[in-house]
């Protein structure tokens, strides 16, 4: 790939997905440095995920918030067809679980309540994300948050709109975290991230999803129909007030759960996660930034 993008220079990949590949890269020789997401020769000629591409850059323009990803720029006229974002830690909260639950245990608290503020905003502005999972959430070494990834966000029914809405055809979403009413098509609104991000929550204390399956119809049967689990299974370290939330936003029925994420919000803040405090680990899966971040 040339090194030049516009008006970006291209200077490390940070990631390679199934339909784009994302660049650290600054403007010019030494401007400001920038995440540009670029789409892949062979899906640059695909109407579908162009359009996918837009949607993700125009919802996220429209959402100004501390706890979200900040969008710059889309061309999709470029030789490449990019977008470029505010660049922030490489560090999901999905690869930091892969570290184990104890890597951020420690400041989790902090980082549930501004992924929380940022669902809650993106509600109050009309969409639904559609895709809350642990990859969808960048973490700092500091517990700063942003959310990411709005390829599949929607814009919530209203009225009319949704009384007359059928049923979805081409459900998309990820298995592990969709709500039994995105995966029968249903019409959705913010009660479906609640529910995503109540797997999304589970899998941040106890190290995995609340349900696994041997394929894909099982996975999704049990999103429907299974009984809801305990993170305690996992890890006894869970309180008994978190493991009791979590089954209010895990609830099969969206009027079960809590109604939005401002309520979730509340909660959050009034809940011990953990029955004893968890301990800072000796060695940062942020590497030296982690380190000095911690010494200080």
């Amino acid at each position: 790939m040339d090194k030049i993008l516009g008006p970006y220079r291209l200077i490390r990949l940070l990631h390679a997905g199934n339909s784009s590949q994302i660049w650290e890269a600054s403007e010019g020789a030494a401007g400001p440095r920038v995440a540009v997401k670029i789409l892949k020769p062979d899906m640059r000629d695909d109407k579908a995920e162009l359009a996918i591409f837009k949607n993700e850059f125009e919802v996220g323009l429209q959402l100004v918030h501390p706890n979200i990803i900040k969008m710059h720029k889309l061309d999709l006229e470029a030789k490449a067809p990019y977008m470029s974002m505010e660049l922030f830690s490489q560090m999901s909260i999905k690869q930091a679980l892969r570290q184990g639950t104890d890597s951020i245990a420690y400041m989790l608290d902090k980082i549930i309540v501004r992924a929380t503020e940022g669902l809650s905003y993106m509600h109050s502005k009309g969409f639904v994300h559609c895709d809350v999972k642990p990859d969808n959430f960048l973490v700092s070494a500091e517990g700063d948050v942003r959310l990411i990834d709005f390829a599949i966000s929607q814009k919530m029914k209203t009225g009319l709109a949704k009384l007359f809405s059928g049923k979805v055809k081409n459900v998309q979403g990820t298995m592990s975290y969709m709500s039994p009413e995105q995966i029968k098509g249903q019409t959705l609104d913010q009660r479906a991230d609640v529910y995503s991000f109540g797997c999304t929550l589970f899998e941040m204390v106890s190290g995995k999803p609340p349900y696994t399956g041997s394929s894909p119809n099982e996975l999704l049967n049990k999103h429907i129909s299974a009984a809801i689990p305990s993170p305690q299974v996992a890890n006894e370290n869970v309180s008994n007030e978190f493991t009791s939330l979590l089954k209010s936003l895990l609830a099969k029925k969206p009027e079960d759960r809590l109604p939005s994420m401002w309520e979730v919000l509340k909660q959050i803040r009034v809940v011990r996660i953990f029955k004893k405090p968890p301990r800072i680990p000796t060695t940062s899966i942020f590497g030296d930034k982690g380190e000095k971040d911690k010494d200080e």
